[in-house]
């Protein structure tokens, strides 16, 4: 039988004790001992330090020591330092809505030092000697110590064992802490980071470029499978590296995110580059990826979370839209192309280093028809993928390139100008394969040329402006307060996205067109699905998915057949084309389309050179 919870007596209204209001402010900041180390080191990146140092004991339960080479605090200044609200890093509402360092809030070493035994040595240049302050008693007293600062805390909820006995074991919380220090390594490539545990080395990153520091602390790996991103659009600029599809992974905790140097867990550009990689993934494989956000401080809230990992765009489309290009462009370019170019890499396939541009990428000059979506079918397919006209339109079936009249045998190249190689045998009517420098190609056929298709498709398609389509009785149906007010303040958005949708009555939305490619769907749960979107990501990819899922299914029919047996010339075709499209290493549905065996790789199966 369950208690029921009786009135607390009438108590007066009184103002708490500072200790007590510190303690309470500790629960928001300081959550495990991660979140002290995350605030100690920003603090010292604020201070400018070029070295950090954090020595932890217990999983940073018993100590947590964060030592650094920065500017230091100033002896007069060290009892204010402790202090609530008390910051250099801010003075006035100005600065406040254009923060640029890592802290502002002047409440973390307040709250730490109320459930901590905290010391604070510091010293900055120019003076005598370094000075101690212990939080505790406020006792100050002169210490040896180069300029810089060391933050000691130790028996961390000391003061509140409740809050103590939600902690994990010492190696989780270890994983934390140095999960933590990660986080800022990988934003601050030419700052060196060092990570003791029980006196023992753990992690140390040495300065260095940005591509080095991804490599030392992710490993070498998600350098070799992940593309260069760089791209400018208006006030914001994306760089990093998004890893490709065969990297993804089955949890989203290789996702590093960061905005002006500040690691955040933002939906707008989670969604942004999930987004990215619909048609690449397969099943519910998450990407792996490093982007870093530079935008003007006045454009993005940094105040919205007390630990300040979570922050809000003024423009959120606009941050959206430029992540999700970003992603996509930089994956956009076939790794086909690149199979070949050096066979003396131990087979891994040099990655292009791409620079996004606003242009549109150009593509290869297919000459195609425009589609016409009667019923959701396009008439002459054969005539529609034929790249340079010679398509058989009585065989819808027919590859593209093949037609009635076999083309001619291409001009002999070096083996090395086909990074794909030369064709020179069908397996079980399924896979092509290929010599290349490097060694042997297998090409799953059936999803390259389903990707070929997919993608021709989808450029004629993005080179008309999405049409609308008025709906002979406008869909009504009951809407939340969130749709209402969704609706009413994105009406350009949704007029881009092909869909008009108004309010009806205070409490009903009215559906009035729907895009012409989607007239035969849902109205109204397309409209509930893109409003859902555009109130939670600023930004909404539902009537693009559908259309592309559309596509994906007109492609996936008309792509060439399993057991349907090719010449050399066709197969070569294939190639040829994969090496051109865009995406062409995935199929429609996230799945590889070739693979490479190197001759070191055969050589290893048949036992030779040992």
């Amino acid at each position: 039988m369950s208690a029921v919870l009786s009135p607390p007596p009438r108590r007066p209204i009184r103002e708490l004790p500072d200790e007590l209001v510190s303690q309470i402010a500790a629960g928001e900041v300081v959550e495990r001992p991660a979140s002290v180390v995350r605030e100690l080191v920003d603090n010292a990146l604020d201070s400018g330090a070029t070295q950090v140092t954090v020595r932890l004991l217990a999983g940073g339960v018993r100590l947590i020591s964060i030592e650094d080479d920065g500017c230091g605090i100033a002896r007069e200044e060290l009892p204010l330092a402790l202090k609530r609200h008390a910051t250099s890093k801010i003075g006035s509402l100005a600065d406040l809505e254009s923060v640029a360092t890592l802290g502002f809030r002047g409440e973390a070493l307040a709250a730490i030092a109320s459930v901590s035994e905290l010391q604070l040595l510091s010293r900055p240049a120019g003076q005598s000697s370094a000075w101690l302050l212990e939080a505790s008693s406020g006792e100050l007293r002169p210490a040896a110590r180069s300029t810089g600062t060391t933050v000691e805390v130790k028996e961390l909820f000391f003061s509140t064992p409740a809050r103590r006995k939600f902690l994990k074991t010492d190696a989780t919380e270890l994983a934390h802490c140095i999960e933590a220090v990660r986080r800022h390594a990988l934003a601050r490539p030419e700052i060196g980071f060092t990570v003791w545990h029980e006196g023992r080395l753990v992690e140390q990153w040495r300065p260095g470029s940005r591509d080095q520091r991804l490599a030392d602390v992710l490993g070498e790996d998600f350098l070799a499978e992940s593309v260069a991103v760089d791209h400018v659009a208006g006030p914001l600029r994306v760089t990093g590296r998004a890893g490709i599809p065969d990297a993804a992974r089955s949890r989203a905790d290789w996702q590093f995110a960061y905005v002006n140097g500040r690691y955040v867990r933002d939906k707008v550009i989670t969604h942004a580059s999930r987004s990215a990689y619909e048609d690449l993934l397969h099943g519910q494989r998450q990407p792996v990826y490093a982007l870093y956000v530079e935008i003007d401080p006045t454009r993005v809230d940094v105040n919205v979370h007390p630990t300040k990992i979570e922050v809000r765009f003024r423009d959120g489309r606009e941050v959206h839209q430029a992540v999700r290009r970003a992603v996509e462009s930089a994956l956009s370019a076939p790794r086909a192309a690149q199979a070949g170019v050096n066979a003396s890499d131990g087979g891994q396939a040099s990655l292009p280093t791409l620079r996004v541009q606003e242009a549109p990428m150009q593509m290869p000059a297919w000459r195609q028809p425009s589609i016409p979506f009667a019923g959701q079918r396009v008439s002459d397919l054969g005539a529609l993928w034929d790249p340079v006209g010679r398509g058989d339109a009585r065989n819808p079936d027919a590859p593209v390139g093949w037609g009635a009249t076999p083309a001619p045998a291409p001009q002999p190249l070096p083996q090395g100008d086909w990074p794909l190689g030369r064709a020179i045998a069908q397996l079980q009517g399924i896979y092509i394969l290929a010599e290349n420098a490097q060694g042997l190609v297998v090409v799953d056929m059936h999803a390259a040329h389903e990707r070929i298709v997919y993608e021709r498709l989808k450029t004629q398609m993005d080179a008309q402006a999405i049409r609308s389509q008025p709906l002979l009785i406008p869909a009504t149906f009951p809407a939340t307060p969130a749709e209402v007010a969704t609706a009413e303040a994105s009406q350009a958005t949704l007029e881009m996205l092909g869909l008009q949708v108004t309010p009806f009555t205070p409490k009903t939305l009215a559906v009035r067109a729907v895009p012409t490619t989607l007239a035969q769907g849902d109205p109204v749960e397309l409209a509930r699905s893109v409003l859902a979107e555009l109130a939670q990501h600023e930004g909404s990819s539902v009537v693009e998915r559908a259309r592309n899922e559309l596509l994906a299914t007109m492609a996936c029919h008309g792509a060439v057949r399993a057991n349907r047996k090719l010449t050399l010339e066709e197969m070569n075709a294939l190639l040829r084309q994969m090496e051109e499209t865009e995406r062409s290493d995935q199929c429609n549905h996230g799945r590889p389309t070739w693979r490479q065996l190197t001759l070191r790789e055969l050589d290893a199966l048949f036992l030779r050179g040992r």
